[in-house]
């Protein structure tokens, strides 16, 4: 599923709006640069604010609703265009008749931006930017121009090392809601189904990895699937999350053996305990031992 490309148009006569992006894959946290492309229709316009949003494809639930385009997430639909940034890049000015104008741009990414690609290789999802530009009464967008995000060395290592313990990549998807107790600020949040490996495939059916970085750390949920087996608390599954520096693990512990030591804690806190925590909710968690538990820990 991709947006479509083709330049936006401010009404009949209108000056039409493009967004381009610079080459190349961006980082969450990072700076996203382009520009703005806007061509003068047959009548001069007074362009109020040059508007850049970021949006994604998301999955939603029956009755969930998106902005309102079509096929993006009416009621029903199962998928719905969701805004996650808006940032003024220009301000007021004339675009005369057939005028040709670019405003160029540079913004951050949020820390929580979906990862679009691994090592060069496309998981399928849907991120783009717009431009908005407020032309009178008018407020037309122009199309999404795709968006290639690339992971973090620190998530990029998590994905290696899972790799590297014999997981394999089956999904990714972006989820409407929250995840309940974390510090998760977008609307939305990335997941991402890895396969056990056969040391694991006895306890697990699936691990659903998500990150939620900010500036100086890293949170790592993973939520542990085993159906109809004794340990399956109920149907639900469950949450354990982790937080390392961007930075990596400290002292002589490696990535490799980081990643082993969250697997086994989830599986055993998931083997100990009932689920305390599901997608979209936040009930209360057993209260935390002296020492650290999967559903906390701090490296």
């Amino acid at each position: 599923m991709v947006f479509e490309r083709q330049p936006g148009s401010l009404g009949v006569g209108g000056p039409t709006v493009d967004t381009v992006l610079d080459a190349g894959a961006v980082r969450p946290g990072g700076t996203l640069s382009g520009r703005v492309e806007l061509a003068g229709g047959t009548d001069g316009h007074d362009v109020e604010q040059v508007v850049l949003e970021l949006v994604a494809r998301v999955e939603t639930t029956p009755g969930e609703p998106g902005d309102g385009e079509p096929g993006s997430g009416e009621p029903g639909d199962g998928a719905g265009v969701v805004a996650f940034g808006r940032y003024p890049v220009g301000g007021a000015f004339r675009l005369a008749a057939g005028e040709r104008r670019e405003v160029p741009f540079s913004v951050r990414l949020p820390w929580e931006t979906p990862v679009t690609e691994l090592r060069g290789r496309p998981l399928g999802l849907t991120l783009g930017v717009r431009a908005e530009p407020a032309a009178g009464d008018d407020g037309d967008r122009s199309d999404p121009a795709p968006l290639r995000v690339a992971p973090l060395p620190a998530q990029e290592a998590v994905l290696q090392a899972f790799e590297q313990l014999g997981f394999g990549l089956r999904s990714a998807a972006l989820e409407h809601g929250r995840i309940g107790g974390t510090g998760q600020r977008l609307p939305f949040r990335q997941e991402i189904g890895l396969t056990p490996s056969a040391r694991y495939a006895h306890q697990l059916d699936e691990i659903e990895l998500t990150f939620l970085a900010v500036p100086d750390a890293l949170e790592v949920v993973l939520e542990t699937d085993k159906h109809g087996g004794p340990s399956s608390g109920g149907g639900h599954d469950t949450l354990s999350r982790f937080t390392v520096p961007h930075t990596g693990p400290a002292g002589p512990q490696d990535w490799d053996d980081l990643v082993d030591g969250w697997i086994r804690e989830s599986v055993e806190h998931r083997e100990s305990y009932d689920c305390h925590a599901v997608f979209g909710h936040e009930s209360p968690a057993p209260s935390p031992p002296s020492t650290p538990s999967a559903s906390s820990t701090e490296l």
